[in-house]
């Protein structure tokens, strides 16, 4: 049978990892809080230089449609996005909707999975236009998405491309 021998419990090694715990974890804690700062401010202003003078050129799909419909042309013109609050930006975009030809600032709400935006608006009314729902996320060139308005819906997606100034 195996012997083992027992030694007290050094009070010293408890306190000095006490000490060590409380001087170094709120240090690392507030690093973290400026590099999540930092993260944060970088990834809006990715986000807007991203989006000024831009195109989304892609497709839409109507639930309704059969399955292997490969989508209807879409075009949506962004002259400049700005943050407005915590969560809304302002986007400058330029609709063209049936008879309606404007630029008009459109204030979107914004979520962050990450680094990447995602427009979540849930029966969201633009005046003249109706009322919208949509999940639509933007990852380097590429959007793509979900859309609602009223009884018909479906998915959307493309690129985002420069506007030559």
């Amino acid at each position: 049978m195996i012997n083992f021998i027992r030694k007290p419990f050094d009070t010293r090694l408890l306190a000095l990892v006490a000490g060590l715990t409380f001087c170094i974890v709120p240090s690392i804690l507030q690093a973290q809080a400026q590099d999540d700062d930092a993260a944060i401010k970088t990834r809006e202003e990715n986000f807007t230089k991203q989006m000024e003078n831009t195109v989304l050129v892609g497709f839409f799909t109507l639930d309704d449609q059969k399955q292997d419909q490969l989508g209807k042309p879409e075009r949506y013109e962004i002259r400049k996005v700005t943050k407005a609050t915590k969560n809304t930006w302002i986007f400058q975009t330029r609709v063209k909707y049936g008879s309606i030809d404007t630029v008009l600032p459109i204030l979107v709400p914004i979520e962050w999975a990450g680094d990447t935006p995602i427009v979540s608006m849930t029966d969201f009314t633009i005046p003249g236009m109706g009322t919208f729902t949509c999940r639509v996320m933007f990852y380097k060139d590429r959007y793509a998405g979900t859309w609602q308005h009223g009884k018909k819906g479906g998915h959307m997606w493309g690129k985002i491309d420069k506007v030559e100034q």
